[in-house]
């Protein structure tokens, strides 16, 4: 389950767009500004549309190396950050975009702080590359400085700006160039010799960052081996422990760059059964560990609730156990009882029918009377999980 979260314009629903495509969800891709008066899917709702921004949390799931990935697209105007808190909770790896021109924004080190409290482990990707100004190492450099991250390149451009072709590919040690019409051929090919030295000497710098993750991978490079497999290991090792930020680039808008970082967001990322969720035992006051066993019996939190033609749709995660239709739950926070009718899956504002959604899965349900924050559980268990951090109101005015 993985969050896009970023400063307002940096990409991220362009990025979602291309994702959507690459993992054949869509068929063509949209532009954001809705120039072919499509816009993104994401955006759906008409003032996204019309104003080329993204006001609400879209969620949508896509299959990506027989893995599923469950994805929100987050805004990045301060004015709708509720709308990140709620999907940051549910949430279990992130990517943070940054704009290689703008670099770390205002907003950025919003989300940011949203990203620590919540212990979100998170990949970084610096996009647009193509555009005057670009510049990934003083963006790399910002992320240590003001972010305070340990971040790390994974990747080096080849050419910038105009001149942006490809990437280098760190761990691989190969460029890698995104061709087609829609850059959906991806050709591996030896670096290029002008850009060997470069490259090899920030391939240096990363395993200097990443070995100290991995004693096996220290002791291979002092034998002189590099094995691929050590460095990705010692990596995701680094990343989900969230002391390390790997930091990857590329175009969204040009195409460039995202078929790698699907592959890093399965590679680094951790899945649902690797991330200790914790609940409140309501009986005792203690805090009890929730296993993502699907025999346990459920425990899920609605982070999110929206009114649709159908009535209420609650936007649910699954934290134990399995939730199938007819499975009869209880509002922790109200004591009510009820059974579930439909189960639906969200792609945007489409749906499609479920049968059931397992411990680390995030779901819809109908005709649920509920709030934000409230906790579903089996009728055996008395839990309640700790719902989001609401901030302050900047202004607020009684009419």
């Amino acid at each position: 389950n993985i969050g896009i979260s970023a400063h307002i314009d940096s990409g991220k629903t362009t990025l979602t767009e291309r994702i959507l495509f690459y993992c054949k969800k869509i068929h063509r891709m949209h532009e954001v500004k809705g120039k072919d008066g499509v816009g993104a899917t994401m955006d759906s709702m008409e003032l996204e549309k019309e104003r080329g921004i993204t006001i609400s949390s879209a969620a949508t799931n896509v299959s990506w190396l027989d893995h599923t990935i469950n994805i929100i697209d987050t805004p990045g105007h301060v004015d709708f950050t509720i709308e990140v808190e709620r999907a940051l909770r549910i949430l279990d790896g992130a990517v943070l975009v940054l704009c290689s021109v703008g670099g770390v924004q205002s907003q950025t080190l919003t989300v940011d702080r949203q990203l620590k409290r919540y212990q979100v482990p998170c990949l970084a990707f610096i996009n647009k590359l193509d555009r005057s100004g670009a510049d990934p190492y003083k963006v790399t450099t910002q992320l240590k400085e003001k972010l305070g991250r340990n971040a790390v390149l994974m990747q080096v451009p080849i050419g910038l700006e105009g001149r942006f072709e490809g990437l280098i590919d760190l761990v691989s040690m190969e460029a890698v160039y995104f061709d087609g019409s829609q850059g959906e051929v991806v050709r591996r090919e030896e670096t290029p010799k002008e850009l060997r030295a470069e490259a090899r000497q920030w391939r240096e710098t990363m395993l200097n960052e990443v070995s100290v993750f991995s004693d096996e991978l220290t002791e291979s490079i002092l034998a002189g081996r590099e094995p691929e497999d050590l460095i990705i290991k010692a990596i995701r090792k680094g990343t989900v422990s969230r002391e390390v930020t790997p930091v990857f680039m590329g175009s969204a808008y040009k195409n460039k760059g995202i078929q790698l970082l699907l592959d890093a967001i399965v590679r680094y990322l951790p899945n649902p059964a690797e991330v200790v969720n914790f609940a409140l035992n309501l009986d005792d006051g203690k805090e009890v560990k929730l296993p993502p066993d699907p025999q346990a019996d459920p425990v899920a939190l609605a982070f999110k609730l929206e009114d649709g033609p159908y009535g209420q749709l609650t936007y649910i995660r699954v934290y134990q156990g399995k939730i199938a239709t007819g499975t009869e739950l209880t509002n922790s926070r109200s004591g009510q009882d009820f059974r579930v009718g439909r189960l639906v899956r969200m792609h945007a504002d489409s749906m499609e029918e479920i049968e059931e959604a397992p411990a680390g899965d995030i779901a819809a349900l109908f005709g649920v009377e509920c709030q934000s924050g409230d906790t579903f559980v089996g009728r055996s268990l008395n839990l309640a999980m700790s719902s989001i951090r609401v901030p302050e109101p900047v202004i607020s005015l009684a009419v």
